[in-house]
């Protein structure tokens, strides 16, 4: 017979390839029947908080469901951080931890069940008797509700005898929500009314599959288009695209947004960041939004659609007719719209301190980059400037496990699923130095894993977001500050190839070996100027300092 670690895995196989883990002493023998299992992949992290963000980047960057395992007890615990981060940005995935047997609670574990209760996530506990079932059951809350999902193990159950059960069927596929025609009606009447309509996309409607029919009502509507920072590329490089609406959009692209009549948002949550504290908008425009959610997710918006993102475009795109050339806001305001994302100051070369301007920084890696790239970010201060200076192919290119709970330090294990999602792309993992610390364990996972990547340190030897928001007022900056360390160096002694960059001169060597056909992960040690402040941390600061 079976045990009852088998037959989890047995009801996994259908939904997943991809494991990644820690071993201990509660998920041994679960990880024992994920390793006889040929279509599965393991991937070893080395730290719990690893895994967990390995598998959410791994869903962010392919669209499938990915399984984290740990121990019971503090394997648990560590994993709590990109749990909670999983939860809050509405990622599917299934956590399998070990718990405490059947028999009682030992004196070293806790209540798991509550724990993860009090961060939003579902517990699952298999029985001797049920074990494909309890699984079957996780796996479809996590892919029908998109949250991360908690499957535990008693240790006592790990390797005992599961009883027959009947194959767990296949997750039945989530139902998508058409608009009612109502709301279609509705909302066509305001979009053939407005005289400057914008179209802003978001993860959810990359995730819908929105993609050709929101170009192709933007089109018959001769609107602009604009994304979230998780939509980034949603639009490609079509003229009337704007990028990246909010905290990192150019000032020409906020312009262009704030004079927009009629907004229609198909799967974005409307934060502050995309709202830009309130200020994205025209205080007149009309906000129309499309999500899934129950309700609208912003005080700014006027009108709202419950819908699938893909479903509601085609809907419009029928409903609507399409506008004259005279009357297109894309034709009238197209030589601003053209390349709007990009007309940023490019910054000198280096920074008033000697060391490098992160702005030019950034230009020139977008220049000498692969076009077929990955990017990767982990949390701080530089979060801003890959997407505003690196080109990003599409929304699942840019991964940043760690926004929604406002987390740092998991940059290296979300490059480990994004390079397991996607391998054949360059992964481009850019990390500040508090980050990078934080994480280091994983540095070796990332190193093991890819098959080609860089590795972008901003290294201003500081925690340089707490620098920007709190020394300017007058707070001690001692605690803010990190001794410089030689991030190369510690990358070598990993097994990467490495150089110091502390000038753009010192990227030529980064250029020979991104153009010829070497795998392997190079780590730039970029020591950037904790002097220049990037504007969405100027905004950031002026709202909370009253000034704006």
């Amino acid at each position: 017979m079976a045990t009852v670690s088998a037959s989890i895995v047995s009801a996994l196989l259908p939904v997943t390839s991809e494991v990644f883990g820690v071993m201990g002493n509660g998920n041994a023998h679960f990880l024992d029947a994920v390793l006889a299992a040929p279509s599965l992949q393991y991937t070893a992290v080395r730290h719990e908080a690893g895994a967990v963000a390995a598998a959410d980047a791994y869903f962010r960057a392919s669209g499938r469901l990915a399984v984290a395992t740990t121990t019971y007890g503090a394997g648990f615990t560590n994993a709590l951080t990109p749990l909670a981060e999983a939860v809050q940005a509405g990622i599917p995935l299934v956590l399998v931890v070990g718990d405490a047997p059947t028999t009682g609670v030992r004196p070293w574990d806790v209540d798991q069940t509550q724990v993860a209760k009090g961060l939003g996530a579902t517990t699952f506990t298999v029985s001797a008797g049920r074990p494909r079932a309890v699984t079957a059951a996780a796996v479809e809350h996590a892919v029908r509700h998109r949250e991360a999902v908690v499957l535990a193990i008693p240790y006592d159950l790990a390797a005992a005898e599961a009883l027959v059960e009947d194959a767990a069927a296949a997750p039945a596929s989530m139902p998508l929500d058409p608009p009612t025609g109502e709301d279609v009606a509705r909302v066509a009447a305001i979009l053939a009314a407005a005289e400057r309509p914008l179209v802003l996309a978001g993860r959810g409607a990359w995730i819908s599959g929105a993609g050709e029919a929101a170009r192709a009502l933007a089109s018959r509507l001769g609107a602009l288009t604009a994304t979230s920072g998780l939509g980034a590329g949603f639009f490609g490089d079509d003229a009337a695209a704007l990028g990246i609406a909010g905290g990192w959009a150019s000032e020409r692209t906020a312009h262009l947004i704030e004079q927009a009549d009629v907004v229609l948002v198909l799967g974005a949550r409307l934060n502050q960041f995309t709202m830009r504290f309130g200020h994205s908008f025209g205080g007149a425009a009309r906000v129309i939004q499309v999500d899934v959610a129950a309700g609208p997710t912003s005080p700014a918006v006027t009108d709202f659609v419950q819908g699938d993102a893909r479903l509601t475009a085609e809907a419009l795109l029928a409903a609507v007719e399409p506008r004259d050339g005279g009357h297109r806001w894309s034709t009238i305001a197209a030589d601003a719209a053209l390349r709007a994302h990009d007309a940023r100051d490019d910054g000198e070369p280096t920074a008033p301190d000697g060391r490098l301007d992160p702005r030019s920084l950034c230009r020139t890696l977008d220049r000498i980059l692969p076009a077929d790239r990955t990017i990767v970010q982990d949390g701080g201060h530089f979060i801003g400037w890959a997407p505003g200076y690196l080109h990003v192919p599409a929304p699942n290119r840019l991964i940043m496990v760690g926004t929604a709970y406002q987390t740092i330090g998991l940059g290296f294990p979300s490059a480990v699923g994004a390079a397991r999602a996607l391998p054949d792309s360059t992964i481009v993992l850019c990390t500040g130095d508090g980050g990078a610390l934080m994480a280091l364990a994983d540095l070796d996972s990332f190193i093991r894993t890819a098959r080609r990547a860089v590795i972008v340190v901003f290294n201003d030897a500081a925690y340089g977001a707490e620098i920007h928001q709190y020394a300017v007022r007058g707070i001690d900056s001692r605690p803010m500050m990190i001794e410089e360390v030689d991030f190369a160096a510690v990358a070598a002694a990993f097994g990467a190839r490495s150089a110091t960059i502390a000038s753009l001169g010192d990227l030529t060597a980064v250029e020979h070996w991104l153009a010829s056909d070497d795998d392997g992960v190079l780590l730039l040690d970029c020591k950037i100027s904790q002097q220049v402040v990037a504007p969405y941390m100027q905004e950031i600061v002026a709202v909370a300092t009253g000034s704006r």
